[in-house]
């Protein structure tokens, strides 16, 4: 017996000896939208310069700035709110946050925790983009989306990357997606890790997308600069606004508790 108890101990001390450590992250950024008014100014910035062209997706709403009608931290949590009212010619405003030169980062694990709006015509995004565009204008710097939601396929979570060689408009996007059906009623935390030779999505740590680095062509792989994040509610687009917009939505808010950063520790 003691024989056989020698054996067990000493197959599970080579076991645990060969077991390969887990990454060791630390924050490095946060948000946790304790404050109440616009959205830190040290941390965030608007995007607005898409306005005129709707952004490459014939969106329909104009994103504002400095606007607590659209962007707003109060309670413990950021509200990106989309609302049906004219402005500046467009029948529909929100806002686009981000972290552009006050966040940016090559490598980590991103988290966002939120809430999605609710509605067939909206289009909800995390996601992140290169800072500096060493590889020349989209999709070839790269994008990486963490979370997107259209809203008349309200269960569904996509998570995606765009690059010079995969990208939707030429039928070769790499990306995945997962049910979460009560994304409008409870809080989910949208994350992905990203380093050297990966980019993986998880929800709540279900990881269901990973996209492996193939090469070191940036058309391939051209996630080895800096990126920054973004957070926004987007109003109809090619995307969004297949199948139109519904009556009675506005307002639309997705609700975000925190935007967390870790890199792994030296």
């Amino acid at each position: 017996m003691k024989n056989y108890l020698m054996i067990l101990l000493i197959a599970f001390t080579a076991v645990a000896c060969n077991k390969v450590k887990e990454p060791a992250y630390e924050l490095v950024w946060s948000d946790e939208f304790d404050y109440q008014g616009l959205p830190d100014s040290s941390r965030w910035s608007y995007d607005t310069i898409g306005n005129a062209w709707g952004w490459g997706n014939h969106e329909l709403q104009y994103y504002t700035a400095n606007r607590i009608e659209n962007a707003e931290v109060s309670d413990g949590t950021l509200k990106i709110r989309a609302l049906e009212e004219p402005w500046n010619d467009f029948n529909y405003t929100s806002a686009r946050i981000i972290t552009k030169e006050k966040g940016d980062w090559l490598y980590g694990r991103f988290e966002v925790r939120a809430k999605l709006p609710d509605g067939r015509g909206l289009w909800p995004a995390i996601w992140m983009l290169s800072t500096d565009w060493e590889y020349g204008g989209w999709p070839r710097s790269g994008e990486i989306d963490i979370m997107e939601n259209v809203g008349y396929d309200p269960d569904t979570i996509v998570a995606s990357v765009h690059t010079g060689s995969y990208y939707h408009s030429i039928g070769t996007q790499r990306n995945n997606k997962i049910s979460i059906p009560d994304n409008r009623e409870q809080f989910h935390v949208y994350a992905i890790e990203w380093d050297s030779v990966s980019v993986t999505a998880f929800v709540d740590e279900t990881a269901y997308f990973t996209f492996e680095k193939e090469s070191d062509d940036p058309n391939v792989w051209p996630f080895n600069k800096r990126f920054h994040l973004l957070l926004n509610v987007a109003v109809g687009g090619d995307w969004g606004g297949i199948h139109g917009i519904a009556d009675g939505i506005f307002p639309a808010i997705m609700e975000i508790d925190y935007v967390r950063v870790y890199q792994k520790t030296k």
